[in-house]
């Protein structure tokens, strides 16, 4: 099976294998600079939820700001990869998407406890 296209026939599997070796790539650099810019764990103990919940905020908010970012500086016609913007943009939207469902699923348990009879 075969795509035609503008570049001419491309076979689906070298396009299926293509992106596998882009994602491997890109996994194996953001480990890469996780490791370099993190410190090594602190064991302090168990955090609140509250603290659980702010961390999970601010990271959605940088991912959402770092978007932003490269799609500014995109538009502005900087030397920045189309293909990290994308990335870049679809993390910051699926991480809202997560922190909306886990919203929505704390309000719907506020209201089931706040509706038992006491």
């Amino acid at each position: 099976m075969s795509v035609s296209g503008v570049g001419g026939a491309m076979s689906v599997d070298r396009v299926m294998q293509l992106r596998a070796q882009i994602l491997e790539r890109n996994q194996a650099l953001k480990s890469a600079s996780e490791a370099a810019s993190s410190p090594a764990p602190v064991s302090t103990g168990p955090k609140s939820f509250t603290d659980t919940l702010d961390t999970a905020l601010k990271s959605v908010n940088e991912g959402q700001q770092q978007a932003s970012k490269l799609s500014e500086s995109y538009e502005r016609g900087e030397t920045v990869d189309i293909a990290k913007v994308m990335l870049a943009r679809q993390q910051a939207s699926v991480g809202f998407e997560a922190t909306l469902q886990v919203r929505n699923k704390l309000l719907a348990a506020y209201k089931d406890i706040m509706s038992m009879p006491v």
